[in-house]
């Protein structure tokens, strides 16, 4: 066995999943290299400045931050030498269609105060209701989220097997909601944590109320500089250790040898490797850059048999005022949520009434706009790319009734912003290789798609690896830098 000083790796995609586990990789002492197609750092998490106003483009909402810590500590540093970050208290504002707010904080009575505001028996159900979620979260911390499940015996051990049927794993997350909760507002509130992994709360499963627990206990934070001050943590900290990050680098395919990965082929040429890490969607690596005879396992009939998660239409918004309605955290829920998923997964289209997100960092620091101004994203979910739908034709229109609905909403001034940037599922896809746009990979919308997902290591090809939503353990930020040091922490122990 070639020992890992002497081993050659190869990260495909500089996104968040691959930059740790290219840091945890060259810590051990492997030879790093990563190769990132767009022109910066981060995948689907970018940084975009036009005039004064900064946005990031992407992931918004920090939780479980002792994920990012162990990316650190694995490495024998301090995030806080590296990132300065702080607590969102109250942590997010929920308007709903009748003007009904409740802020999300870590003080159960005062949300449940105000949940009493339109409903008192959801107000007494809440703290029940936490307990279940923080029961959900443990059993998911102890049996899933910290190991690898690469094979049936992984999975199919009696510890596992207790621990699957105790999180519900075939009752969907709006089932359980109703076993707590009646008014539409609060079934809402929850289920929207179902799109934290692109997926629908009538489909998910249960399991995933545990994000009440992480939000309420574990809290939500907001970093200085912006969300994309992680990515630039984490190149710093891999440089500090090594790796070479080469931007605007294409992989067109990989090349394999009598079923070995051993190479990666760019426009400018070939990257030997021992390993290679693709930090990407699973089902894209494998369509784009594998022929198909190469990858029996995953041909194209059972790539297009997954469903891929939600996507979304995003609204970059400069605009020189500022909005007291409008906490960091915002969104605003329309009159009938089911109508949304059915609209997104049903007739793949954009929903009518959408809910809308809206990150307004300028709530709780300076520098992201001029004074007086706001830097506003917005996010509405939107189907994955299908032929019932063309962005290329729909996405001005679309962005037009957007603006009108947030001008309806209370958000006034909006035809005078800046900086008005938009971005498609389509462009998405593009950029990032997501497939079909989808920003989570596959949904959860299945108990199968959900606990038997793609595997992190390729069944058919040696060296071979995987990080990111579309694998184990899934999507959202903090799971996909977990996924990173999963994979590293088992290479690690190949070849220590």
């Amino acid at each position: 066995m070639i020992r890992k000083a002497e081993q050659r790796v190869i990260v495909i995609g500089a996104g968040l999943g691959g930059l740790s586990a290219a840091i945890r990789l060259a810590r051990a002492g492997f030879r790093v290299t990563v190769l990132e197609q767009q022109e910066q750092a981060g995948g689907k998490l970018q940084q975009i400045e036009a005039g004064s106003y900064r946005f990031d483009r992407g992931p918004s909402t920090i939780t479980m931050l002792h994920r990012f810590a162990e990316v650190f500590s694995a490495a024998g540093r301090h995030l806080e030498d590296y990132l300065s970050v702080y607590p969102l208290e109250p942590a997010a504002r929920n308007i709903f269609a009748d003007g009904t707010v409740v802020d999300l904080s870590s003080s159960a009575e005062a949300v449940a105060g105000q949940i009493a505001a339109y409903s008192s028996g959801d107000a007494q159900a809440y703290h029940g209701f936490l307990k279940e979620a923080g029961r959900l979260y443990r059993k998911s911390e102890d049996h899933f989220l910290n190991k690898l499940l690469l094979g049936w015996r992984d999975r199919l051990n009696p510890a596992m097997t207790a621990a699957f049927l105790s999180i519900k794993p075939f009752t969907p997350l709006h089932r359980l909601l109703t076993r707590h909760f009646r008014h539409p507002h609060t079934l809402a509130m929850f289920g929207r944590y179902a799109t934290y992994i692109g997926s629908s709360p009538y489909g998910a499963p249960a399991l995933f109320a545990m994000l009440a627990h992480v939000e309420a206990s574990l809290g939500i934070y907001g970093v200085k500089g912006g969300t994309y001050a992680i990515v630039q943590a984490f190149v710093k900290l891999a440089r500090e250790f090594g790796v070479e990050i080469q931007t605007g680098a294409r992989v067109r395919r990989i090349v394999t040898r009598e079923g070995r990965a051993v190479a990666v082929e760019t426009e400018e040429g070939e990257h030997a490797a021992d390993i290679i890490v693709a930090n990407g969607d699973v089902l894209d690596i494998y369509s784009r850059l594998l022929d198909e005879a190469e990858r029996p396992s995953m041909a194209n009939e059972r790539i297009e048999r997954y469903e891929p998660s939600l996507s979304g239409f995003v609204k970059l918004l400069g605009v020189p005022r500022t909005y007291d309605r409008l906490l960091h955290h915002t969104v605003f829920f329309p009159d009938n949520y089911e109508e949304e998923f059915k609209a997104i997964f049903g007739k793949r289209r954009p929903p009518d009434q959408p809910t809308i997100y809206i990150c307004n960092p300028a709530a709780s620091q300076e520098g992201v706009a001029p004074s007086g101004g706001s830097s506003l994203f917005v996010l509405a979910n939107a189907p994955y790319l299908s032929e019932c739908w063309d962005w290329e034709i729909e996405s001005e229109a679309y962005s037009q009734r957007l603006l009108q609905r947030l001008g309806q909403l209370g958000l006034e001034g909006l035809d005078q912003a800046e900086v008005d940037l938009t971005y498609t599922p389509l462009q998405l896809h593009r950029d990032t290789g997501a497939h079909k746009g989808a920003i989570y990979g596959i949904s959860s919308n299945t108990a199968a798609q959900t606990f038997l997902r793609p595997s992190n290591r390729s069944r058919d090809i040696q060296n071979l690896w995987f990080v990111g939503g579309t694998t184990h353990p899934g999507g959202g930020t903090p799971i996909v830098v977990q996924s990173g040091q999963l994979v590293a922490q088992r290479l690690i122990e190949q070849y220590g």
